[in-house]
């Protein structure tokens, strides 16, 4: 995608844009932090408080939060030996964040990492090789950056009498 003109605003408005309505609903970074645990397999309150470093009373709010989002759902486990107690399973809402969280990953490993090698690699299970996060059209096939555009909706600019 080439560089947009420059403009005193983003066409679409802030509040019809369901990017920035996507950030509010996700919540805060303990969240995005519970949620990216979870993507990699962890379930049990214990174990996000480990992992995290998340004080538990946060951690029991934001579990709340995302179970009332329904970006995650309660499921009762019993470990030989003690109570039963409860575990957090994304949802397929919750699932289908692996792509945009495997995007930041890429873009955090170019931009943030400060030239280390990346502490994960994407790779196909069938050969081995290494995968990316790109724009992909309806056939399949790559589309480059620079040929990208975006179509905006009628709806979604903020119209001049709401202004």
């Amino acid at each position: 995608m080439t560089t947009p003109p420059f403009r005193r605003q983003s066409p679409v408005h802030i509040s019809r844009c369901t990017l920035a309505a996507s950030f509010d609903f996700l919540g805060d970074r303990w969240s995005l932090l519970i949620l990216r645990s979870a993507l990699f397999g962890v379930r049990r309150y214990d174990d996000f408080h480990t992992e995290i470093g998340i004080p538990r009373t946060v951690l029991a709010d934001r579990l709340k939060r995302l179970v009332a989002s329904g970006l995650m759902i309660q499921q009762v486990y019993k470990a030989e030996g003690s109570r039963p107690r409860k575990e957090y399973i994304l949802t397929e809402m919750g699932e289908a964040l692996r792509l945009p969280f495997l995007a930041m990953r890429e873009w955090s490993d170019r931009w943030v990492g400060q030239g280390r090698t990346p502490p994960m690699r994407l790779m196909r299970r069938s050969d081995g090789s290494e995968i990316h996060v790109a724009f992909v059209d309806q056939a399949g096939c790559t589309v480059p950056p620079d040929d990208l555009m975006a179509d905006f909706q009628d709806w979604a600019p903020t119209p001049a009498s709401e202004k």
